[in-house]
């Protein structure tokens, strides 16, 4: 009975160990600096996601894209392997493939089955049609 306690015991530990990673990949959140202000988001466990998580910190020139989008360039394309599509509206983290570009998006889009998503925005959205010039784009510091 001991025995099987003890295991019990291990298991639970090593499950709670492995929930704990998990919940960290959900929070990745990163900070993006410009001269308005900063927008965080929260990346999510995408393959996408990651590959963009490991070229952090980045700086990178802010472009507008059509009335609803502000575009940035990653030093390195993106993997969109088990990456879902993206969708939804103000305040979407995209990476549209055929371009290698990151979008941030201010307003309504459309799908297509080229643009990735990324993560949302959870502080600042607002500030996002206000971007210009130079970006800072880093990892949260987690407290």
């Amino acid at each position: 009975m001991k025995k099987a306690i003890t295991v019990l015991f291990l298991f639970t530990a090593i499950f709670a160990s492995c929930m704990a990673a998990g919940e960290d990949v959900m929070e990745r959140r990163i900070l993006v600096t410009g001269n308005t202000g900063r927008v965080i988001f929260e990346l999510n466990d995408s393959d996408a996601a990651e590959s963009l998580w490991n070229q952090l910190p980045l700086e990178a020139e802010v472009s507008n894209f059509s009335n609803n989008e502000k575009i940035f360039y990653p030093d390195d394309s993106l993997n969109t392997a088990n990456t879902p599509i993206a969708e939804g509206g103000t305040g979407t983290l995209a990476y549209y493939r055929p371009w290698g570009n990151v979008v941030m998006f201010y307003g309504p889009f459309s799908s297509n089955g080229s643009l990735y998503g990324l993560g949302e925005a959870i502080d600042g959205k607002e500030l996002i049609p206000t971007l210009s010039g130079m970006l800072r784009i880093e990892k949260e510091e987690q407290q």
